[in-house]
Parts: structure tokens; sequence; C-alpha cells
């Protein structure tokens, strides 16, 4: 349930795409922001991704495809295989969408004091430590119960 003062979990994100003119829902730009980050990539790729549920990447790339925020590209390691890439237009709509989102958690902070600021940088950076330290150590949990293969 939402807290005091909030409406329904998700309505932020939707203003926040209406002000960034990108018409488009939250599966298909978390998508946009994985091609980003690692493009191109096989379309494929996002489905063994956590922040991509695998069962919309298939008509989530055929959107961004027909609205040119996508294109298809020779895959250079299988020429048989095609990538995805971001077009300007899709480079485009995700610059709008972090500066929106950038704006929105500037308005959510502006009330915090610097001190309360300089608290939550220095405990989020210790949360981002702990968790990279964990999902490490896992790593190497499973690496030594595999045979290290």
């Amino acid at each position: 349930m939402p807290g005091p003062g909030r409406g329904r979990p998700g309505r932020g994100r939707v203003r926040r795409m209406a002000q960034a003119g990108v018409p488009l829902d939250r599966a298909a730009v978390a998508l946009l922001r994985q091609i980003d980050e690692s493009e191109p990539m096989r379309p494929g790729e996002p489905a063994s991704r956590p922040t991509v549920e695998a069962s919309h990447v298939t008509r989530q790339v055929q959107q961004l495809r027909k609205t040119g925020h996508v294109t298809r590209v020779p895959d250079p390691e299988d020429r048989r295989a095609q990538r995805i890439r971001l077009t300007p237009s899709g480079r485009e709509a995700i610059d709008r969408v972090r500066e929106a989102s950038r704006r929105a958690m500037e308005r959510a902070l502006e009330g915090w004091s610097p001190q309360g600021l300089q608290q939550l940088a220095t405990l989020f950076h210790r949360m981002v430590d702990d968790f990279l330290a964990y999902a490490a150590d896992e790593e190497d949990a499973g690496d030594r119960t595999s045979g290290g293969q």
C-alpha cells in the first residue's frame, strides 16, 4: 500500500514518461536502457537479465523496431544472426527518460538538508559496496561448487 501522500505505485513512472515525451511502457524502457548499456546485443540476450521479463522481450523488440527506437544489424561474429541497437531516435528517447528521472529525483530530494543528503550518499555507497561484495562471494561459491567451470 502506498505511503501517506503517495498515489498508486507506478503513477510517477507514467508521469515521467509523459514528461519525457516517450510513449513506451515500463518494459520497453527497461529494454531500451539495457540495449543502451551494452549494445548491440542479440535479441534474446535481455531475456537472461533480471530487469527484463523473458516473456516480453520478443514483443518489446518488435514494438521498439516499429516505433523506430531500435534496428537490427548483422552480428559480426555470426553473419546468420542479427543484433539490435539503438537508433538515433532510441538514443534520444532514453536520454529524455533519464533527464525526466533526474529532474524527478531532484524534486523529491529538494527538501532534504545537506546533512541528510550526505548521509543518504554514504549509506547508498555502503549498500552498493556490500551488494557487490555479496555478489562476488556468491559467484566464488558457485565456482567452487561447480568445480571452477
